[in-house]
């Protein structure tokens, strides 16, 4: 799969959505802070640049609810057809 973004424009979008996600659920910066330890500073950052430690996005992103979505992210999935005929992952 060909990715037609820039690592720093993906971390943009990412934190984008983040932003737009912890909103329409009407939690704040402050709230996500204290609920998963990372300090607030880091949760700004974060929405302003993209930029954070993979424990600390681990962390806000199950305080908004989104975790399953990590847990997907780098599942195993079939690379063909013939894969799932056979039930096989890579």
């Amino acid at each position: 799969m060909i990715c037609l973004q820039t690592p720093y424009e993906m971390t943009a979008e990412i934190a984008r959505r983040f932003r737009q996600i912890r909103r329409r659920k009407k939690i704040t910066i402050r709230e996500v802070s204290i609920r998963s330890g990372v300090p607030y500073s880091t949760v700004r950052r974060f929405e302003s640049t993209g930029e954070i430690a993979l424990l600390s996005f681990v962390k806000i992103v199950s305080v908004i609810g989104e975790d399953r979505e990590i847990e997907r992210l780098l599942s195993e999935r079939p690379v063909s057809i013939e894969e799932v005929i056979r039930g096989e992952r890579s």
